[in-house]
């Protein structure tokens, strides 16, 4: 080598830094967006801050024009943050308070689950919906709304070629479950079902746990906190169902390889995602340890900043004019998917009861 050749060494400390002043601007905006979102909802009682950030990231995207170094920290935020928080989500569920629900409720729930995902990608077929965002609504409207549609896409989609299904996915679930907040109230009321049953309901039919906390405060009574443990039951099926779907995707990947139609640089999903055993860790160690009531406390708080600022990069990528541009298609399966789901949870509930 000679003297006068050029030689130019890259740290691994001076990549970390590229890396983390790209992703900075977002991420500030990310996290200073859930902030926000948070401070809201303390002054607007039983208004999660996960809903209030969607709807901020959609206005922010629709209004303004954001720029573009913020781009790369906002993607990061709606993955990579969903992610983690979805980890934290676990320390929310108690086994004990699940298994106590009783038999013939856990299997509703697995019902509710099963036969709202079959059901949805059977009516996505007969509407002509394209399949993979057949899926995500069917995940996000089954399980547990925006964390299931990510959680699902992660899998199904992991060179993120269809990115937009996510996000239609997303507002679809924003959409039909907030208009299930005060729509299961008004028809529990009008059939004159008892504050337990209907929480059962509003827990087995309503799309996002947020979504179901608002519902279950209007009913009132005990209905609150049994709404919640049903939902929670169903947050707990997103393991198993996301692991499915992974084995799904990397079958289907291998054999798009052996008949040449994939790329071999393709990325195949594991088995089970790092932050599914994640989630399920933290489920044991809540079920298992005594936890200090700080712990629980500053678990719940990343937890809801993480996804606050996870949906609000998800809701920066929400384009109204996009969103009109999918067709009636996808808005009519959301509609029946979200019938289908609430009338498996009220035979289930009322058979169960």
């Amino acid at each position: 080598m000679t003297h006068d050749q050029d030689v130019t060494i890259v740290r691994p400390e001076h990549t970390l830094l590229a890396r983390v002043g790209t992703l900075l601007p977002g991420l500030v905006l990310c996290l200073g967006a859930a902030g926000v979102s948070y401070g809201v909802s303390l002054l607007l009682p039983g208004v999660s801050p996960l809903i209030i950030a969607i709807v901020l990231g959609v206005l922010v995207a629709n209004v303004f024009r954001l720029p573009a170094a913020a781009s790369a920290g906002i993607d990061f935020s709606a993955k990579k943050l969903l992610r983690a928080g979805i980890v934290f989500l676990g320390l929310q569920l108690v086994l004990t308070d699940i298994l106590d629900l009783g038999a013939p409720m856990l299997v509703v729930v697995v019902c509710i689950v099963a036969g709202g995902l079959l059901g949805t990608v059977v009516l996505g077929r007969l509407l002509r919906v394209p399949s993979g965002l057949s899926l995500l609504i069917a995940c996000g409207f089954s399980i547990c709304g925006a964390a299931a549609v990510a959680a699902a896409a992660g899998v199904t989609d992991p060179d993120d070629e269809a990115e937009e299904d996510t996000i239609t996915a997303v507002a679809l679930v924003v959409i039909f479950g907030t208009l299930m907040i005060p729509l299961v109230p008004l028809i529990t009321n009008l059939l004159g079902m008892g504050s337990e049953t209907a929480g059962m309901w509003a827990g087995g039919s309503i799309h996002e746990i947020a979504q179901v906390v608002a519902a279950g405060g209007i009913i009132g009574g005990g209905a609150l906190t049994v709404a919640v443990i049903v939902k929670l039951a169903r947050v707990l099926l997103l393991a198993p169902v996301v692991a499915t779907l992974s084995v799904r995707q990397r079958r289907l990947s291998r054999m798009a390889g052996e008949s040449g139609q994939q790329r071999s640089s393709s990325k195949l999903p594991p088995i089970v995602p790092l932050f599914i055993i994640g989630f399920i860790a933290m489920v044991l160690l809540r079920s298992f340890v005594p936890l200090p009531s700080v712990v629980l406390t500053t678990g719940g708080l990343l937890q809801t900043g993480l996804l606050a600022a996870a949906m609000f990069g998800l809701g920066c990528g929400v384009k109204i004019r996009n969103l009109v541009k999918v067709g009636l298609k996808p808005f009519a399966l959301a509609a029946l998917s979200t019938i289908l789901v609430a009338i498996i949870a009220y035979v289930g509930v009322t058979l169960a009861g």
